[in-house]
């Protein structure tokens, strides 16, 4: 199989380095060439002084280039496009104010200074230049958000695992089982947890509540186990979007958020399922899913069931499967407190989950499936 380049070099942090060595040996060039150039010039004291000091100079900007990239941790593309696209509509337009304004001044310094106004005209020049360029770049700068100019013209965005990525609600991060699914290594693609969210799950955790105390602990401890799972890639998101600004409510940030990131709202939450559905943003309900990945059972099959409580109806009897499903037995009231095999004559799916109805019988005809 052949090797692709991004196995070959593991990581993006790696290709970082190598371009920082390819920069460092050619400017060891650069600074070798000056030198020689010094060297061969010992007979002139001023040549040889410019080619020693072109050559140290070139070591010690590229060292303080490299070191500036490294302590800049937080790296932001529109800002390097507002900059940019500054520079060229400040050059533009300074150009443009020249050619308007440079027969008047060329006309006005040579009558003032009878011809000598040169150099006077090419400070001019240099000046309009660079007003216009600062106004460009600080204009830009301060509206990056709003016009989001990223060079060219095309918004980039971090490669992720998978299609979407999920951004979980808070409820969804107490109920804990988003954990157990991460787990199976089924997620492939990112988590997002947005920093408002974490915030709600510090301030239930914070609750005088008991009850509130401990479902906030608890989904704290979620995250915290999701956080060390290698399974997964999960960020947590500041949340600092233009679209966020005049929106308070937790469900719908979270929606404007899903939208805005181009991701899906994993949630428990009936109403913020309907929120999102309504502005058009994909939903995962663990609660669906949840039943979704029930046992299925079809009418005429048989069940092992132990009968817990009796039912509501007259002679019923109640018991549930491992995984939680309701199971209405018919005569089982006598049954309660043992396990029995019943026969499966109905199921029926409601909002809260699927129930299976059936009716005492078929003990040795489930025993001869089971063998």
């Amino acid at each position: 199989m052949a090797t692709t380049f991004s196995e070959l070099f593991g990581s993006s942090n790696k290709l970082i380095w190598i371009v920082r060595f390819l920069l460092v040996v050619l400017t060891i060039g650069i600074a070798t060439d000056a030198l020689v150039f010094a060297l061969e010039q010992s007979e002139q004291q001023m040549q040889f002084v410019l080619g020693m000091v072109a050559a140290f100079l070139s070591m010690v900007i590229c060292i303080g280039v490299i070191c500036l990239d490294i302590t800049a941790k937080h790296k932001d593309i529109t800002t390097l496009s507002a900059i940019s696209f500054g520079l060229l509509g400040g050059l533009a337009i300074s150009w443009l104010f020249w050619m308007a304004l440079q027969p008047l001044i060329h006309e006005y310094l040579n009558t003032l200074l009878a011809g000598r106004g040169v150099r006077i005209e090419k400070t001019a020049q240099l000046l309009i230049t660079v007003l216009a360029c600062y106004v460009a770049i600080s204009m830009l700068l301060q509206t990056k958000n709003e016009f989001r100019f990223i060079i060219p013209y095309v918004e980039f965005s971090k490669q992720i695992k998978g299609a979407k990525p999920l951004v979980l609600d808070t409820s969804v991060i107490i109920d804990g089982r988003i954990a157990d699914i991460c787990d199976t290594g089924i997620i492939d693609t990112k988590l997002i947890v947005p920093r408002f969210v974490l915030q709600e799950l510090q301030g239930i955790a914070d609750s005088s509540d008991k009850i509130r105390r401990n479902r906030g602990r608890r989904g704290l401890d979620v995250l915290k186990r999701m956080q060390s799972n290698p399974k997964i890639e999960m960020q947590m998101h500041e949340g600092n979007l233009p679209e966020l600004r005049d929106v308070q409510k937790v469900d719908e940030r979270l929606v404007v958020l899903a939208k805005a990131v181009s991701g899906r709202v994993v949630t428990n939450d009936f109403n913020l399922n309907k929120i999102s559905q309504l502005q058009g943003v994909e939903v995962i309900n663990l609660n669906e899913l949840s039943n979704a990945l029930k046992l299925v059972a079809l009418p005429g099959e048989l069940l092992n069931v132990r009968i817990v409580k009796q039912g509501d109806q007259i002679g019923q009897g109640i018991g549930y499967l491992d995984d939680g499903t309701m199971v209405v037995v018919e005569q089982g009231r006598q049954a309660i407190g043992q396990e029995v095999a019943i026969t499966v004559t109905s199921v029926l799916q409601t909002p809260a989950g699927r129930m299976i109805f059936g009716r005492i019988g078929g003990t040795g005809d489930h025993q001869a499936l089971k063998g």
